[in-house]
C-alpha cells in the first residue's frame, strides 16, 4: 500500500491533470456502482451505460475543471493562513459549488441524450436539496483540506469524500430521471 501511495503522489506531482482525471473517472464510476448495488440494490440489473456516463463525466468534465480549480485556489496568496483558508473555502463553496451542481445535472442530462428542457426540469428539482447536502459534506471537508493538506493532495482528499458523494449524486440523478414523466 505504501508503494502505491508513493507512486500516486509521484504521479500527482509529475502529471497532475492525467492523474486527477483518472482518479475522478475511477471515483465517479465507483460511486455509481455503490449507488446501484448498495443503495438501489440493482444486482444483475446494473445499468452499465449509467456507470459509463458517470465515469466519462469524471474523466472528461469534472477532472480537468477541478484540477485547474485547485491549482488556481492554491496560487492565491495571502499574508494570513486563516484568511487563505476562509477565502479558499468561501470561493469553493459559494462560487464553485452552486455552479457545479447545475453543471452536473445538466451535463448528465445531455450525456444521456436529452435536451435543454429536460435539463431545466432536472436542475430545478434537484438543485437546492443537492446544494444543501453538498455544503453539509464539503464545507467541513474543505476547511480541513485547505488548512492541513498539501496543495497537490487536495484533489485526492476531496476524491475520497467524493466517492460517497458521487454515490449520492448518481442516486439523486437516477431519481430525477425516474421522476420525469415520459412525453
Amino acid at each position: 500500500m505504501a508503494s502505491f501511495i508513493r507512486a500516486y503522489n509521484t504521479a500527482l506531482l509529475r502529471r497532475p491533470m492525467l492523474t486527477q482525471c483518472t482518479t475522478a473517472a475511477v471515483l465517479f464510476g465507483a460511486g455509481d456502482v455503490i449507488a446501484q448495488q448498495a443503495i438501489e440494490m440493482k444486482g444483475a440489473s446494473h445499468e452499465y451505460a449509467r456507470t459509463a456516463r458517470l465515469t466519462f463525466y469524471g474523466a472528461v468534465i469534472f477532472g480537468p475543471i477541478m484540477t485547474k480549480w485547485y491549482q488556481w485556489l492554491g496560487d492565491i496568496k495571502f499574508k494570513s493562513p486563516m484568511k487563505a483558508i476562509a477565502v479558499r473555502v468561501g470561493l469553493d463553496q459559494v462560487v464553485l459549488s452552486p455552479v457545479a451542481v447545475v453543471f452536473f445535472f445538466s451535463s448528465m442530462t445531455f450525456i444521456e441524450g436529452k435536451g435543454i428542457e429536460e435539463a431545466k426540469k432536472r436542475v430545478s428539482a434537484a438543485y437546492f436539496p443537492t446544494l444543501l447536502r453538498n455544503w453539509g459534506v464539503f464545507l467541513p471537508t474543505q476547511i480541513v483540506n485547505f488548512a492541513i493538506v498539501p496543495a497537490h493532495l487536495r484533489f485526492g482528499v476531496v476524491g475520497v469524500v467524493s466517492l460517497f458523494w458521487n454515490s449520492y449524486l448518481s442516486y439523486a440523478n437516477a431519481n430525477q430521471v425516474a421522476a420525469t414523466p415520459v412525453a
